[in-house]
């Protein structure tokens, strides 16, 4: 299947019984913490990407006065463009609003986040050494992540609209 396969729209109640799962597969609960802030992604505005009226993917955002962060992005199937999408489609939707700045959080060991990202117009603005140990206070979060690299700081990447 082509990317031009994936469709968009708006998550909705109806969506958090198969969301909440996705969020629980990636985050271990719908709760992340970012910056210091605990936050329910379930909770939040979002996009969900579909391929043949199915749900493939989930973007969940948060809207400030001229940022948006982008709190979480999960797929069901990878390597099929619902990631590429759901980041437009938040970006279209920060712009919408007067957003001049998509930015997000991810981990040091998430390799995968941050070779994503970037490939996708993302830079590094802002590295947090450390912040991990103070987010276990209010998350359990592993010590180990991908790779068994430890993880440790939160790197904001951004996005200018």
């Amino acid at each position: 299947m082509a990317e031009s396969d994936i469709g968009i729209r708006a998550f909705v109640e109806s969506d958090l019984v198969w969301a909440v799962p996705l969020l629980e597969r990636d985050f271990a609960s719908s709760t992340v913490v970012s910056r210091g802030h605990v936050i329910d992604a379930a909770e939040l505005p979002g996009i969900v990407a579909v391929r043949e009226d199915e749900p493939v993917g989930l973007a969940t955002y948060r809207l400030n006065e001229d940022d948006c962060e982008m709190v979480s992005l999960n797929s069901v199937v990878e390597n099929i463009g619902a990631g590429t999408a759901l980041i437009e489609a938040v970006a279209t939707a920060a712009t919408a609003t007067g957003c001049r700045r998509l930015w997000l959080i991810t981990t040091n060991d998430n390799l995968h986040a941050l070779r994503f990202y970037q490939k996708r117009g993302f830079s590094l603005a802002a590295l947090y050494p450390k912040a991990v140990d103070q987010s276990r206070a209010l998350k359990d979060i592993p010590r180990l992540g991908a790779d068994g690299i430890p993880i440790r700081d939160e790197i904001e990447l951004e996005l200018w609209l």
